[in-house]
């Protein structure tokens, strides 16, 4: 939970906190769209490609 401020709403806390950033929400979503939307990789090897980085970072998957 965050220790400031953050407007209510129904998308995730850290979207909303971007929103309150001038620019970071378009460079976000810029970022969200150029890695996910047009990918040229298919949904599943990204989702692998996601899994072995967490792996080799020793996060929990």
């Amino acid at each position: 939970m965050a220790r400031i401020d953050i407007p209510d709403g129904e998308e995730l806390e850290r979207i909303r906190l971007w929103e309150m950033t001038s620019g970071l929400s378009d460079a976000i979503n810029s970022f969200r769209i150029a890695s996910h939307d047009k990918s040229q990789l298919t949904r599943r090897v990204r989702e692998v490609a996601r899994m072995r980085i967490a792996v080799i970072n020793q996060c929990p998957i």
